[in-house]
C-alpha cells in the first residue's frame, strides 16, 4: 500500500485529498501546517509528500526542505493557488519533483504521484542492483549504507580487496542529496607523497618545479558531492596532518597558495586493511582515524555469505556471455565453488566466472584450489616439503617477480591476482618495494 503524507492549512482540501486517496487504496496521513508536518515525517518517513506552500506557520518550501534533509530520497510534490514562473523555478531547483497550480483534480494529481514514485522506485532498485546477492551479512550493509546515506557524515568502509568497497561509496552516494554532484575518486596508494599532495590538494602556478599552470586538487573538483579517498591507509604520514585539516575545516590550502578555498564535500574512505592497528602501529594518526570514523561500514569476505554465490555466478555468467548464448552452471560445480574461500572475494569469482565464459563452460576451466593462497593455482615449481603456505607464498611470489624482471603487473598476471593483491603482498612480507629481482 502506497503511503503519503497531506500537508495543508485549509480543511477542506486536506479532508478531500486524504478521502480521495483512501479511495484508491493509498494510506494517508494528512497534517494542517508546517511544524506539524515535519513532526509527523519525524515519526514516519512516507515516501511521498504533498504540501500546500502558503501556510501560517510556514511554508512548503521550508517543510520539502527540512523532509529532505531527514530523508533526501522521499519525493515532494508542491501545491499552491498562486502560480508563478519564479516561484515554480525555485521549488524545482530545492528540489521538489513537482509543482501543481490549484485548482488540479484528484486525476491529475494520483497520475502525477504514481510516476514520480514509479521512477523513485526505478532508482531504488538501480541502486540495490550495484550489490548482487540476498545474504542476510550483504543486506545488513547495504541497508545500513541506505540509513546513513542520508547524514553528511563522513563515512569509513573497512573490508577486504574484492568485497565492493567502491560500489557501497557509489550506492551511499545514489541514495544522498549529493546523487547528482560531483563523485570524484583518488587512489591513494596510486601516488608518490609528492605528486599525492598536489593532486588531493592542488597547486598554483610555480608552486614547484613544472608547475607550467594551476590545477585544482580533488577537494576542488569534488566541491558540493563526495570525494572517494580509495586505500587512505596507504596515505604517507607527513600528508596526514594536512588531510586532517581539511577535514575539520573544510578548507583547503593550494601548493603555493596562500589563501584557502572553501569547499563542501562529502568523504567516503576506504582501506583494505583495518587503520586500528595501523594507529597503535604509529603508521596512521589516530586523530585522523577517529576523524574519519565518523561512521563505519564493513563489507564481509565472500567466504562468509557463500550462499551468494549461485546468485553471483549467474550474473558474471550474463554479464560475459554473447547475448544469446549464456552459459548453465551445474549444481555440482556451483557446490565447490561453494567450498572454496575465495581470498580475491568477488572480484576473484568474477575474473574466475569470465575465464570459464571465454573458455567454454566448467569441462574447460580447472576449479580453484581448495586451500586458502591466492597464488596457489600457479604452475610454479613446488615449495619444499614441510614449508608453511605462508613460506610457500612468499617464496612464490619472490620467485615469480624474478622471473618477471621485478615487473609486478606481469607477475600479478602469471599468478591470476590482481596488482593491488601483488603490492599488498609484497608490504605485508616486508619485501622491498621497489627493487630489480633477479634470479637466484
Amino acid at each position: 500500500m502506497t503511503e503519503v503524507l497531506v500537508v495543508d492549512d485549509d480543511a477542506g482540501m486536506r479532508t478531500a485529498l486524504e478521502a480521495s486517496f483512501r479511495c484508491h487504496g493509498w494510506k494517508v496521513e494528512s497534517a494542517p501546517g508546517a511544524m506539524e508536518a515535519v513532526a509527523k515525517f519525524r515519526r514516519r518517513l512516507h515516501p511521498l509528500v504533498i504540501t500546500d506552500i502558503r501556510m501560517p506557520d510556514g511554508n512548503g518550501l521550508q517543510v520539502m526542505r527540512e523532509i529532505r534533509q531527514i530523508a533526501p530520497q522521499t519525493a515532494v510534490i508542491l501545491l499552491t493557488a498562486f502560480g508563478n514562473i519564479p516561484d515554480a523555478v525555485m521549488a524545482m531547483r530545492e528540489g521538489a519533483c513537482d509543482y501543481l497550480v490549484k485548482p488540479v483534480t484528484f486525476d491529475q494529481l494520483e497520475q502525477t504521484a504514481s510516476r514520480i514514485l514509479a521512477r523513485a522506485d526505478s532508482n531504488v532498485a538501480r541502486q540495490e542492483r550495484l550489490f548482487v546477492g540476498s545474504s542476510p551479512a550483504l543486506k545488513r550493509v547495504v541497508a545500513r549504507a541506505h540509513q546513513v546515506a542520508a547524514s553528511d557524515a563522513d563515512i569509513l568502509i573497512e573490508a577486504e580487496s574484492g568485497t565492493g568497497k567502491e560500489l557501497l561509496a557509489r550506492l551511499i552516494r545514489q541514495a544522498s542529496s549529493r546523487e547528482h554532484r560531483p563523485l570524484v575518486a583518488v587512489n591513494c596508494a596510486a601516488f608518490p607523497e609528492t605528486l599525492l599532495e598536489s593532486e588531493l590538494f592542488g597547486h598554483v602556478r610555480g608552486a614547484f618545479t613544472g608547475a607550467c599552470n594551476a590545477k585544482p586538487g580533488k577537494f576542488e573538483l569534488a566541491n558540493d558531492g563526495t570525494l572517494l579517498l580509495d586505500e587512505v591507509g596507504e596515505m604517507p604520514l607527513s600528508l596526514q596532518p594536512k588531510l586532517l585539516r581539511v577535514l575539520q575545516e573544510r578548507q583547503v590550502d593550494r601548493l603555493g597558495d596562500t589563501r584557502p578555498v572553501q569547499v563542501d564535500v562529502r568523504i567516503i574512505a576506504t582501506t583494505n586493511r583495518p587503520l586500528l592497528p595501523l594507529v597503535q602501529e604509529g603508521k596512521f594518526r589516530a586523530d585522523l582515524y577517529y576523524r574519519l570514523n565518523v561512521i563505519p561500514l564493513t563489507l564481509p569476505p565472500l567466504r562468509e555469505h557463500p550462499e551468494d554465490i549461485p546468485e553471483l555466478v549467474e550474473h558474471f555468467a550474463r554479464l560475459y556471455s554473447r547475448p544469446a548464448s549464456a552459459i548453465q552452471f551445474s549444481s555440482d560445480f556451483l557446490a565447490r565453488l561453494g567450498a572454496y574461500s575465495w581470498p580475491g572475494n568477488i572480484r576473484e569469482l568474477g575474473n574466475f566466472i569470465r575465464r570459464a565464459v571465454a573458455l567454454g563452460g566448467e569441462t574447460e576451466v580447472d576449479l580453484p584450489p581448495e586451500d586458502n593462497s591466492p597464488f596457489a593455482h600457479s604452475t610454479l615449481e613446488d615449495p619444499p616439503p614441510g614449508t608453511s603456505l605462508r613460506d610457500a607464498e612468499r617464496q612464490l611470489l619472490e620467485r615469480t617477480l624474478a622471473a618477471n624482471g621485478g615487473n609486478r603487473s606481469r607477475t600479478a598476471e602469471v599468478l591470476g591476482v590482481s596488482l593491488r593483491t601483488v603490492r599488498n603482498k609484497i608490504r605485508d612480507y616486508g619485501l622491498p618495494a621497489r627493487r630489480s629481482y633477479a634470479h637466484d
